[in-house]
């Protein structure tokens, strides 16, 4: 019988919650042209140091510190780990102090009609302990789901710092493009007007007829027209960083940024396919999300079986005020409470029937998760790889429209070509050191995706985002839960 009763006491209901098993690829994607992969290297450090850049490592240095949505997620993390020491204080009894005074009147057959009590005035003091038998899980199943969601929101934090890193860079590379493409088009503009001047001194000796001056004119024009989208995209790209570093856009100075002055990381470090899913806060973050939808799945087939709850009270009860701690008033109760279900219109069932399907989305979003950061993976290197063939291609076509427009414009003072042709061959001189300022910046901008794709480096602790910590000392996150619950156990 003794056997029996512990064999009760010590069985779970629910599932427990293993590690979903993918096939994983053994490769991403191809080479990434002139970038070499590191296949199986890890990034040392923060990945935008890469870059070789101080004034952006002090722009992402800002955004760690001020970015309002980091500093939300830090706060749910709090939140979420605070909500699980207070589920873990239900696996403990409930002990709690109670005193009262009162008056009350016996009905006259409450004792038979054999006696008849007059109104009495009452005191009672004592603690008061109770505790629920947690013999099927529920109480751990909920424990463990906590520890799930609290796992989740640490992943999310993760998630939010590689947010913040990889937007600030993308911002500060997109204004450095972006004055870059300005002043290719400032350079342009002046070529122009050069070539106007040519016009009107050929048209002063009488040499060209005045078309060719209102052709130059209009392409002058035209290119002019060009430079108020550019610095609107720029005030948009400021505008886009100042958000990510929390400030106000007209409190944003624009970072001191030379594309000229990055380095393009010629070696990339890539993680093996194996370990993306490892690495990825998003992924992790859905692999918690599914271990939560399994414990809750524990917590709706506990709740089908009776609730056993101890209780137990010692104290003093006296009528009579100054007898109360005499040792004639000390009193004492043990109680055991058994509650089961037995009609309840279906909601028990109905409730593990909703906790089954809820697992069976979050496994899908899971597996949909890790597919999808594959598909970023190798986006991005195929991207690398026919970003170094567009910039090849944009250099030699800015070389050979820039000895088209040479000869044209030798050309055009001896009479050879006309003005059409000078211009023709300055617009395709235009596009080419445009296409080419582009090509450079992609192979920038693409980088920065692949990192981000990888799930960048070791994020910062959130105990440092909350305690004000320096930023500098970053270190990877582990889970942080009571070791006693053994719920999350990860190397």
């Amino acid at each position: 019988m003794a056997s029996a009763g512990l064999g009760l006491l010590g069985c779970s209901v629910g599932p427990s919650f293993t590690r979903p098993a993918m096939t994983l690829p053994e490769r991403y994607t191809a080479e990434a042209g002139a970038q070499q992969i590191d296949l199986g290297r890890e990034i040392q450090g923060d990945w935008w140091a890469l870059f070789g850049s101080a004034p952006m490592s002090a722009i992402v240095s800002e955004a760690l510190e001020r970015n309002r949505s980091l500093a939300a997620a830090t706060a749910t993390l709090d939140e979420a780990r605070e909500r699980l020491s207070a589920v873990a204080g239900t696996r403990y009894p409930e002990l709690a102090m109670t005193a009262g005074v009162g008056r009350q009147k016996y009905g006259d057959e409450f004792l038979g009609g054999f006696f008849k009590l007059p109104a009495f005035t009452y005191f009672a003091v004592g603690p008061t302990l109770n505790y629920n038998l947690d013999y099927t899980g529920g109480v751990k199943h909920s424990l463990e789901r906590q520890a799930a969601l609290a796992e989740r929101a640490r992943h999310e934090l993760d998630a939010a710092y590689l947010s913040v890193t990889g937007e600030a860079v993308l911002q500060a590379l997109r204004i450095a493009s972006l004055k870059a493409q300005i002043a290719t088009l400032d350079s342009l503009i002046a070529e122009d007007e050069h070539t106007l001047r040519l016009v009107q001194t050929a048209l002063d000796e009488g040499s060209v007829p005045r078309a060719d001056l209102v052709t130059a004119r209009s392409q002058l024009a035209s290119d002019r027209t060009r430079l108020p989208p550019l610095r609107q995209e720029l005030a948009r790209a400021r505008h886009a960083l100042a958000l990510v570093l929390g400030k106000a856009a007209a409190d944003t100075q624009p970072p001191d940024l030379d594309l000229d002055a990055l380095r393009l990381p010629g070696t990339l470090p890539v993680s093996l396919p194996s370990e993306l899913a490892r690495r990825r806060p998003d992924i992790l973050a859905a692999e918690a999300e599914l271990h939560a939808a399994t414990s809750a799945v524990g917590i709706a087939a506990s709740n089908l079986y009776p609730r056993i709850t101890l209780s137990g009270t010692l104290g003093q009860q006296s009528n009579v005020g100054d007898q109360l701690f005499n040792r004639a008033s000390d009193a004492w109760s043990l109680l055991g409470g058994l509650t089961a279900p037995v009609f309840d219109g279906g909601t028990l069932r109905a409730e593990q029937r909703g906790a089954e399907a809820a697992l069976r989305e979050s496994a899908a979003r899971y597996q949909q998760t890790v597919l999808e950061a594959f598909r970023e993976v190798a986006d991005a290197l195929d991207a690398l790889g026919h970003d170094a063939e567009e910039l090849d291609a944009e250099i030699e076509a800015r070389a050979a429209a820039q000895s088209n427009l040479e000869f044209a414009r030798v050309s055009y003072t001896e009479g050879a070509a006309s003005i059409l042709r000078v211009i023709d061959a300055e617009r395709q001189l235009e596009q080419s050191r445009l296409g080419v300022v582009q090509a450079v910046a992609q192979r920038y901008l693409d980088t920065v995706q692949l990192f981000v794709a990888l799930g960048g480096t070791s994020p910062v602790s959130p105990s440092a985002l909350s305690s004000g910590q320096p930023l500098e000392s970053r270190t990877a996150v582990r889970a942080s839960v009571d070791p006693g619950t053994n719920v999350i156990a990860r190397p």
